[in-house]
């Protein structure tokens, strides 16, 4: 893949979880180390936790306001980060057989910045590893017109399964390589095809 700084594309790491003694930032900060070896990205990791993030919206839909839409002055740069990123990868864990209330919100302030763009997963949790989490939330960014990426990591089990802030599987490197190979991919391929067409979406 192309790494001409004059033509690299944005990845934001988007962590979801909010909740008190959370796992993801450890999670975040090996995706992003992974990211970062693979060298196609430049790389930008967004934790909600930082950000101001209402769960109640306006009655306006984002899908029809626009840039006009009244987000939060709080919210603004996880909109900008939102807006100039060309993928994303989103880390998140599974509450209840599916994802945190504050990734939900984030995802609703929020219509254009995601259309069109690629959104891989990686999921933590019990014995599914976050994997319903990841499915629900496919549903969602599909229906924004984002094109998730069917390859990622789920880590069942993390509280076992990681040790010194890296996963005990020795494949997991590997299995992070084939995600941001086909993250880079569609980066490309769909960056190309807004700049060549605005979507219609």
């Amino acid at each position: 893949m192309d790494t001409d700084t004059t033509t690299r594309h944005k990845l934001v790491i988007l962590l979801g979880s909010v909740r008190e003694g959370r796992f993801g930032p450890v999670v975040g900060t090996w995706v992003t180390e992974q990211a970062r070896l693979h060298g196609y990205f430049d790389v930008e990791v967004v934790d909600l936790a930082d950000l101001d993030v209402p769960l109640s919206l306006p009655a306006a839909s984002p899908k029809h306001a626009g840039d006009g839409y009244p987000r939060p002055a709080g919210m603004a740069a996880l909109t900008a980060a939102l807006a100039g990123a060309d993928a994303f990868v989103v880390v998140t864990p599974e509450y209840n057989h599916s994802y945190p209330a504050s990734l939900k919100a984030a995802i609703d302030w929020h219509f254009t910045q995601w259309a069109a763009k690629p959104v891989a997963f990686v999921s933590y949790g019990g014995a599914a590893g976050g994997r319903h989490a990841v499915l629900h939330l496919e549903n969602v960014l599909t229906e924004l017109h984002a094109v998730t990426i069917r390859e990622g990591l789920a880590f069942p089990n993390y509280y076992s399964s990681w040790q010194d802030g890296r996963p005990l599987d020795e494949n997991a490197p590997g299995y992070a390589k084939t995600m941001l190979e086909l993250l880079a991919w569609w980066s490309s391929a769909l960056r190309t095809a807004r700049d060549t067409t605005p979507y219609p979406g």
